[in-house]
């Protein structure tokens, strides 16, 4: 019945993604014959270079799409900028197991949608296919370059072609720019931003910087609580009097959840990290015939911190609420746990040391005003006895978990 629970609220959930995600925000595109249109287009805040868009002309027109072949230029205002030029890029792999063993760059012309960084006398632009960053530049009226920074091997050695910095210093020149500057700088957003920044002001030119400045904090600190319905299940594969159900629990949980928003797609996603205290308690009587008295009691008590490792996706109901789902791996780590066997007069069976193994979580809830938050989550089945052979376990939770962010 938990499971059914769970998976119906999910996929409730699921059944407004579209809702939730589509965001039409004031924007513009300009076609082939120059015309420029003024409209609503779906900002998803694209982690890679799109090739298309959608948008609508008012709020309730019908969604329109516009792709690379019959768009130069797009942007949301005050958000972001997109020109198509043809340019030569080198695709080359950056993984540490597909190095290229040669220096120079492998250029291949391609159609693309460059993101705008900076606008002026030297404008700085942006391409990012999935594992690949590519950072292209313009000085005044001539055409659209790549700056080249490539990763090669030589002798099973890693090496570096960080030709782009000999590209700016030999071409864009300012007395307020050094050569010990530009070897400084890395083939990063931020510090190819900041030179391009600099020598725009040095070169007096009007320009615009299109990186957008964060809205909020990129880190959330919050302190978690919340009940845990759990059960736990033993299995000897030996003697089925061995075999014990536990029972239905309900005990508290406390933690402090730390969550890194990435800064893409509309800060839509983020990364978090939950230690927790969980524990669960039980007592049980069995009748049989492996003591005098024919009876024994079994006592679990297992206590641990759980360290969800996960990540998070949002869906924007409004400005001050929001709904989520995330999944989690967890790692679990106790502290003086054990399942014990007695006789009813006290004296020690059996006794055996809870070690669990990893599992996951599945969640979704509701966070306002990025303060409080609401969340279901369900634990698949745990197995905590894992240095015994002929054991099997099944420790299954659902949690109800509330939060509140410090900041």
């Amino acid at each position: 019945m938990k499971k059914q629970i769970f998976f119906l609220a999910l996929l409730s959930i699921l059944s407004i993604k579209s809702y939730s995600q589509i965001v039409f925000e004031k924007g513009y595109f300009i076609n082939e014959t120059n015309q420029i249109t003024e409209c609503l287009i779906k900002n998803i805040d694209w982690k890679n270079n799109p090739i298309e868009f959608e948008y609508k002309l008012s709020q309730n027109e019908a969604i329109q799409k516009e792709t690379i072949k019959t768009v130069k230029e797009f942007g949301i205002t005050g958000f972001n900028r997109y020109i198509r030029a043809i340019v030569k890029i080198d695709r080359s792999s950056d993984d540490i197991d597909n190095l290229s063993s040669v220096q120079n760059p492998n250029f291949q012309e391609e159609q693309l949608f460059l993101k705008v960084l900076v606008d002026g006398e030297a404008s700085l632009f942006l391409y990012v296919d999935g594992d690949l960053t590519r950072f292209f530049y313009k000085l005044n009226d001539s055409v659209i370059s790549q700056l080249v920074y490539k990763r090669y091997l030589i002798n099973q050695n890693i090496a570096q072609n960080n030709l782009f910095r000999q590209q700016l210093f030999l071409e864009l020149k300012c007395k307020e720019i050094t050569l010990n500057n530009v070897n400084n700088i890395k083939y990063y957003q931020r510090d190819l931003i900041r030179f391009f920044v600099k020598y725009n002001e040095c070169a007096s030119s009007k320009y615009i910087n299109y990186k957008p400045t964060q809205n909020k904090d990129l880190f959330n600190l919050s302190f978690k609580t919340g009940l845990n319905f759990s059960n736990l299940t033993i299995q000897n594969s030996i003697s089925d009097q061995m075999n014990i159900d536990f029972g239905n629990k309900i005990n508290f949980e406390f933690g402090i959840e730390t969550e890194f928003i990435l800064p893409f797609n509309k800060n839509k996603w983020s990364v978090i990290i939950e230690p927790t205290y969980q524990y669960y308690k039980s007592e049980k009587k069995m009748e049989t015939a492996i003591v005098y008295d024919g009876i024994f009691v079994s006592n679990i008590n297992y206590q641990s911190i759980e360290l969800p490792v996960g990540v998070r996706h949002y869906f924007f109901l409004n400005n001050k609420s929001k709904i989520f789902t995330n999944i989690s791996y967890i790692f679990d780590f106790t502290n003086n746990s054990s399942i014990e066997f007695r006789g009813i007069d006290g004296s020690l069976i059996n006794s055996l040391i809870v070690k669990p193994r990893r599992n996951f979580g599945l969640g979704f809830g509701y966070k306002y005003e990025d303060r409080c938050s609401l969340e279901i989550r369900y634990l698949t089945s745990r197995e905590i006895l894992s240095d015994y052979l002929y054991f099997k376990s099944k420790y299954k939770t659902l949690s109800i978990i509330f939060g509140y962010s410090f900041f």
